[in-house]
């Protein structure tokens, strides 16, 4: 099978079934290294729902985009075998099923030595992809790009909301707090004492403020030190201002641009990831043109633009990353 975007000299770039950026769909994990998968749950959200629609629009606006990124000189489907893994069949209703169907399909991903892309979907979805990245990895760095930590604690007396994961990962040993960087954290908050879970555990958190006045060369230099070892990145929209990226459920102004996002992702290169989630996108939020969804695609985009080459040898050989 050919693991490329269809011709657009042969087929409209409208036409045809809405697959990420007009790649195939295919599950044979032994004939690919990158999984592009979406999972479209919402059953995490706290106030504005509608992320269960997100991998459907981020991928109809991935039509837009072409193959050659001429910024980072990257051709990134000649280097990788990518395919459009389809969805996890998510319970709507039920967040700890949802949990377990979540984590044995990365887990099946991994097993195969491929590397998940995961689309949102509500933020909650994190928690079960680390799961399965732990299990195969072990504790993992975390690069968290976000409006917000997540490490509350409870919502309405529940463990697992949009809000609460990355305290649950540390809980569980699915991530290395002294290795996790929170980047673009703004907005306001219940109380001063949000900040102590991430004090108490050594978590580093740059504020949206540190990111515009130092600059994205400020952030390259912060994570120099996660260049040994496995990273987990996870990268919320609403960490994009919503005069870029409306359409999400929490929207926090004063936040990133377009550009700086792509910048942000764009330094990703030359990390050891192991997984990408893209989460938060609200299709029934979104502005005129469906800029919020345009801007997903563009940033996973740039995170497959950012991979090492496949394993060269064996064409069926992939890229492994444990």
């Amino acid at each position: 099978m050919d693991f490329t975007p269809r011709d657009a000299f042969a087929s409209p770039r409208f036409a045809q079934v809405a697959t990420f950026m007009r790649l195939p769909q295919s599950r044979d994990l032994e004939a690919i290294d990158t999984a592009i998968l979406g999972i479209p749950f919402d059953g995490g959200t706290s106030y504005r729902p509608g992320t269960r629609f997100g991998p459907r629009e981020i991928r109809n606006q991935s039509s837009l985009l072409r193959p050659y990124n001429p910024a980072v000189k990257a051709l990134p489907f000649v280097t990788r075998r990518v395919a459009d893994y389809g969805d996890v069949d998510v319970a709507p209703v039920n967040i700890e099923k949802t949990y377990a169907l979540i984590e044995g399909e990365v887990a099946r991903i991994l097993a195969a030595h491929v590397l998940p892309i995961s689309v949102g979907g509500d933020h909650s979805i994190s928690l079960p992809v680390l799961r399965a990245v732990a299990k195969r990895h072990g504790p993992v760095a975390l690069i968290h790009i976000d409006a917000h930590c997540d490490t509350w604690d409870q919502y309405f007396g529940g463990k697992y909301f949009h809000g609460t994961m990355f305290r649950r990962a540390v809980e569980e040993g699915l991530i290395d707090p002294r290795r996790t960087i929170h980047i673009g954290i703004r907005g306001s908050l219940y109380a001063e004492s949000d900040f102590d879970f991430q004090k108490e555990h050594g978590m580093e958190v740059l504020p949206i403020g540190d990111v515009k006045e130092r600059g994205i060369p400020y952030v390259a230099e912060r994570l120099k030190r996660l260049k040994r070892g496995k990273a987990y990145v996870s990268f919320d929209i609403d960490a994009v201002d919503p005069a870029y990226a409306p359409g999400t459920g929490t929207p926090e102004v004063g936040g990133l641009t377009s550009h700086e996002a792509v910048s942000l992702v764009r330094l990703l290169a030359g990390l050891t990831t192991v997984g990408f989630d893209l989460v938060e996108v609200s299709p029934p939020y979104d502005g005129p043109g469906q800029i919020t969804a345009l801007l997903a695609a563009n940033l996973i985009y740039e995170y497959l633009c950012t991979l090492p080459k496949r394993a060269e040898g064996n064409p069926k050989k992939k890229q492994r990353v444990s």
